[in-house]
């Protein structure tokens, strides 16, 4: 494949949203999505190309575009782009569940209004996300980072006539400032302390000088997670994603499932050479990780809404990816981003179908008995339920597995502690996911059946529910690790970018050992879902009742956003409401504009007398200055006198 060929896998949608931005309006509808399927269909045909030419090439890495972009004395930062084994995965990712989720949209959004302008994002958003994975060097990467978090605001936002949607949207873009603030001043250590912001030269000082564990490194590393935390909503920056399910369904699973929310966890193993140099920032990572993965767990265990409960499963299993990389099992954790994207994106898109069906609705209490009704839907989200829940021979079953056994296999006792929190994660995440299944489709009908009349979806839905289902159910397969017979493919593909992580053979027992152990927990959660929201129907109110203070706690998030609204949000509505706005603003800016335009007037008040046009007044005037100087003058030389004559006694 020719290297100039490899731009267009990003220029192609950047292309798809000038037409539809620029001429949207007058074209029809069929014409918009023509445009928007087939940029992003060129980028995804592009990709496979350059798959196969690195497959049968034996290549191992491609820089194109060397030209300089800034030239400042020594600081030369060129405009390129790379790939590798790395970005082959994030691109097929990107590429091809974002190609799935715009075929999806068509059926989804045809009779919204805004629908040229939908599009349009969408491929704003691919643009951007696609130059992040391409990019060559921090500074290119950081503005396809900011650059998904403009199309992210705007995709959020895309309802912007709803309170909530246009303030979801401004909580992601401002809390991911945050992060993004931390991930700058990284960028600005990296340029002042190795002279350049390309990815291999920066790595190659750093390991040169392996060996090094200086505070700078661990710095640095820190910052890059702070800047991953907020992209990929860990702890402390979190908040945001649970609200953007305000967007469209769609947009929940291409900011969810592929894209933005996975940048964090790409950048982190991108500059896995930053991280290995500070076994303090591998540590942090790791336990915000699990943190974070357990958190957001529990919280997903009571929420009613539909799309809330995919949305803290995303915080939860993003969580899982980090705290493989805080261990060092950097390919478990692209793995899991890689499986991850199908059975994610399937669910979200799956519970599109079931809001479709019934005219809107998402509370899981206005669902049931919805698996006659749509049941491509129920089979299809069943795929993505037994998927995320880690069953084998479903994809996530292979991804996790992997993470949890290298969490273990980790030195010291806080591997195993991070293992067991790992763990009991996957308890939480299967019991929570099948209280979905039941609440949706089994059971008793608890919407109106007057007004309310479930159908199935039109096939541009279900064709590319039918597809991640598969690829949900396969997916796994291409890691199946040397203990199950296989010889873990994916892990060798990435070998060449984050290294070998192959186990000894006599690990292999351990290995069983511990994926029996998830299995069982993950069958300990379908048969707890089973009891309390099957066979039991009352027993969930009954527990609630029991243990009302957790239940309480849980259905409002720990009051995390109250917290931070009273720690944060309203002493700085203070200080710039009453210190700097009446304060500084009224009483010194505002008042000092007042007293200079009083003293102006009052001047010309006095002056305009003065200048009356009459004769006698201005000869008035003058004799009563001359006066005035003779009398100062007089004054003034006895005075004078005075003074002398003292001093000369």
């Amino acid at each position: 494949m020719p290297a100039h060929l490899v731009w267009l896998i990003a220029l192609a949608p950047l292309a798809g949203f000038l037409v539809n931005a620029i001429l949207g309006r007058r074209l029809s509808h069929a014409a918009v999505t023509f445009v928007a399927l087939a940029s992003t269909a060129i980028s995804f045909a592009l990709d496979i190309w350059l798959t196969l030419t690195f497959k049968i090439s034996h290549i191992q890495s491609l820089t194109t575009g060397h030209h300089a972009w800034i030239s400042a004395g020594p600081l030369q930062i060129p405009f390129a782009i790379s790939v590798d084994h790395l970005t082959l995965v994030m691109l097929a990712v990107v590429t091809g569940v974002g190609f799935i989720i715009h075929v999806y949209s068509v059926g989804y959004m045809a009779h919204e209004e805004g629908y040229h302008r939908f599009f349009a994002y969408l491929n704003l958003f691919m643009f951007f996300m696609l130059t992040l994975v391409l990019a060559a060097n921090f500074l290119l990467l950081f503005v396809g980072w900011e650059g998904v978090g403009l199309a992210s605001y705007l995709l959020i936002g895309f309802y912007f006539t709803k309170d909530s949607a246009a303030n979801a949207g401004k909580k992601a873009f401002i809390v991911n400032r945050i992060g993004d603030f931390g991930f700058l001043i990284a960028i600005f250590l990296l340029l002042t302390n190795f002279g350049t912001l390309t990815f291999t030269s920066v790595f190659s000082q750093i390991s040169s000088m392996a060996g090094c564990h200086c505070s700078l490194y661990t710095a640095i590393a820190l910052l890059l997670m702070l800047g991953a935390a907020g992209k990929s909503a860990q702890v402390p920056l979190y908040i945001w994603l649970p609200d953007a399910m305000e967007g469209p369904t769609p947009v929940s699973a291409l900011i969810h499932a592929a894209t933005m929310v996975t940048a964090g966890v790409y950048m982190v193993a991108r500059c896995h050479v930053i991280f290995d140099q500070s076994p303090v920032a591998l540590a942090v990572v790791a336990c915000i990780g699990a943190f974070t993965a357990l958190f957001a767990a529990t919280i997903g265990l009571v929420q009613t809404d539909i799309k809330r409960v995919l949305a803290y499963s995303t915080v939860s299993q993003l969580g899982y990816m980090f705290l493989a990389c805080g261990v060092g099992a950097y390919s478990a954790a692209i793995f899991h981003l890689f499986t991850h994207a199908f059975f994610k994106a399937l669910l979200f898109l799956a519970a599109g179908s079931v809001i479709h069906a019934l005219g809107g609705e998402q509370n899981l209490f206005k669902m049931g008995g919805l698996r006659r009704r749509i049941p491509i839907t129920f089979w299809t989200m069943t795929a993505g339920v037994f998927a995320i829940a880690g069953l084998p021979p479903l994809a996530g079953f292979f991804s996790k597995d992997e993470i949890l056994y290298r969490a273990f296999a980790s030195a010291g006792p806080l591997g195993h502690i991070l293992w067991l929190v790992g763990l009991v994660t996957a308890l939480l995440t299967s019991l929570y996911m099948f209280r979905l299944w039941y609440l949706a489709f089994f059971g008793a009908p608890r919407f109106d059946e007057h007004h309310t009349h479930p159908h199935e979806s039109p096939w541009s839905m279900l064709a590319p529910l039918s597809i991640l289902a598969a690829l949900s159910i396969v997916g796994g397969w291409l890691g199946v690790p040397a203990f199950l017979g296989g010889s873990d493919r994916f892990a060798r593909f990435l070998a060449p970018v984050l290294g070998s992580t192959e186990s000894a053979p006599a690990a292999h027992s351990t290995e069983l050992t511990l994926a029996a152990l998830s299995v069982a927990v993950a069958l300990v959660g379908l048969f707890l879902a089973d009891t309390i929201y099957r066979r039991c129907p009352n027993c969930a109110d009954k527990i609630n009742a029991r243990f009302r203070f957790i239940h309480t706690t849980l259905l409002n998030k720990y009051w995390v956003d109250e917290l931070y609204a009273a720690l944060i949000l309203k002493p700085l509505l203070f200080i710039s409401r009453y210190i700097l706005g009446i304060g500084v603003d009224t009483a010194l800016v505002q008042g000092s504009a007042a007293a200079a335009s009083g003293l102006t007037r009052g001047t010309g008040t006095i002056l305009r007398r003065v200048q009356s046009g009459n004769i006698r007044s201005y000869a008035g005037w003058l004799a009563a200055a001359a006066a005035l100087l003779i009398a100062v003058s007089a004054f003034g030389r006895a005075l004078f006198a005075h003074i002398s004559l003292r001093v000369h006694f």
